[in-house]
């Protein structure tokens, strides 16, 4: 069985009450949120690594033009920096990860093992039953629906 509520099981006796579905469907939208700031972290880190070799380019071609000066400066101030004292990009993506991604999300699967029986997305299948249109295109019922 999956632990993902797609609608095949609406609400029975035993399902959470509608405001514990709402607010774990807050909390599980707070950490998709929390996932897209760590995309972003990574992006940062990509997007950081690309800009420091292409520095690599830089101190070349400011040397074949006779800029030994502007080159030996970009090589010392920048090139190889730490983008915040003591931490290059992979650092501060490696205590993301550790310090707050991975306790929200275990936080969250033990929420909702504990308080939804385990079982995802409640709320938003909620939403898909309230908001389904009759008789139009859209998300087709679940075969119990039928019935």
């Amino acid at each position: 069985m999956s632990t993902h509520d797609d609608d095949r099981a609406a609400p029975g006796p035993d399902a959470p009450d509608a405001t514990t579905v709402e607010a774990l469907g807050s909390l599980s939208k707070a950490l998709e949120t929390a996932e897209r700031a760590r995309g972003h972290l990574y992006g940062f880190h990509q997007l950081t690594g690309t800009a420091d070799f292409e520095l690599d380019r830089a101190v070349r071609l400011l040397t074949e033009a006779g800029h030994h000066a502007w080159a030996e400066r970009v090589e010392k101030e920048i090139l190889g920096r730490d983008v915040m004292p003591g931490h290059w990009t992979y650092q501060i993506v490696d205590s993301y990860n550790e310090t707050y991604y991975e306790p929200f999300r275990s936080l969250e699967r033990a929420a909702v093992a504990a308080l939804s029986g385990g079982r995802e997305h409640r709320f938003e299948a909620r939403l898909q039953r309230e908001r389904r249109t009759p008789g139009g295109p859209g998300p087709a019922p679940a075969p119990q629906d039928d019935a």
